[in-house]
């Protein structure tokens, strides 16, 4: 388990983290998502002890970082965003090297290895130099390496960063079985990747965390009124004047009018539904009803809200 208090970062005048909490339980797999700059790293390095806080606590399984700091990093395999490999080295050997760095030796190496190499699906790269690997073989080559002492916790920053998309399905695929049997703590700023791959997000912004939770709690939690795009042909002036009346609980909050058509924006909370009467009108008014499309909200849309709202306001 991780626990997070109060948790700062200051360089200098800049608070790169501000007073951050959450908690990720076992067998949580957590995305951190948030725009360039926004403090994910920074964050990430503090949680794994490569880098000390201005203020705050860390504690990992009941130990805080900043007294028993050697010790959770034992417990921790971190892949950060410059995937740190040498490629003059065979797999190989960067493994090897790896295990000897956290005295892993012999028998215990060589089932280390085999362990990684078959979680990783690295049985056809095993003697190749890393320079000759792709860019996801490379990717997961950095994962082996952070797994190669059979950690609790795996902490991965921007780890699909640079993949084509097979290969980002691929790491995906991998970093969710990881997921059944360890704690995962990844960051990204691509939206899709992070949906598509956690059971909980928190959302950072300037150092900040904006909001946390399941995709469906954000969805509930952050959901206004609904936009309905409704497109029609044979309306006039009085019928569209009339709409609003004929129609309750709803709002015509655009009106573009194009060749023939009508194109209409209509605005509604989110616990009434309109659409029948609107149908009702538009038949009885002579429409023909070309689109009705309701608006939902995703993630992109909360994303922006939450990282937007604030330099539309400045």
């Amino acid at each position: 388990m991780i626990k997070v208090r109060n948790l700062s970062k200051n360089y200098g005048d800049v608070e790169a983290v501000k007073s951050i909490n959450f908690e990720i339980q076992d067998g949580e797999i957590v995305g951190f998502l948030g725009e360039n700059g926004a403090g994910k790293t920074t964050a990430l390095k503090m949680i794994t002890g490569y880098l000390a806080p201005t203020s705050g606590m860390v504690e990992v399984n009941n130990l805080n970082i900043s007294d028993h700091a050697l010790e959770i990093q034992t417990q921790i395999g971190y892949l950060p965003e410059l995937n740190p490999l040498y490629p003059e080295m065979t797999v190989f050997e960067y493994l090897e090297f790896i295990a000897k760095v956290r005295k892993i030796t012999g028998k215990q190496f060589r089932d280390a290895l085999s362990r990684v190499v078959d979680k990783c699906g690295l049985q056809g790269v095993v003697h190749k130099h890393i320079s000759s690997c792709s860019k996801g073989y490379k990717q997961r080559i950095g994962l082996a390496g952070s797994m190669i002492h059979d950690p609790k916790i795996l902490i991965l920053d921007e780890p699909v960063t640079g993949l084509d998309p097979n290969q980002i399905v691929e790491i995906r695929e991998l970093i969710k079985s990881l997921g059944r049997e360890k704690l995962v703590l990844m960051s990204s700023h691509i939206l899709q990747e992070i949906q598509a791959t956690v059971d909980r997000i928190m959302i950072i912004h300037k150092g900040e965390i904006v909001a946390n939770g399941t995709n469906e709690e954000l969805m509930s939690n952050f959901k206004g009124n609904t936009l309905l795009n409704l497109e029609v042909k044979n309306a006039n002036e009085t019928s569209l004047k009339d709409l609003s009346v004929a129609v309750p609980n709803m709002d015509v909050v655009n009106l573009e009018e194009k060749t023939g058509r009508h194109i209409l924006q209509i605005e509604y909370a989110q616990d009434v539904d309109p659409r029948e009467d609107l149908f009702n009108y538009a038949v009885s008014s002579g429409w023909v009803i070309l689109k009705m499309t309701p608006t939902t909200t995703d993630l992109e849309d909360i994303f922006r809200k939450l990282t937007m709202e604030d330099q539309a306001n400045a």
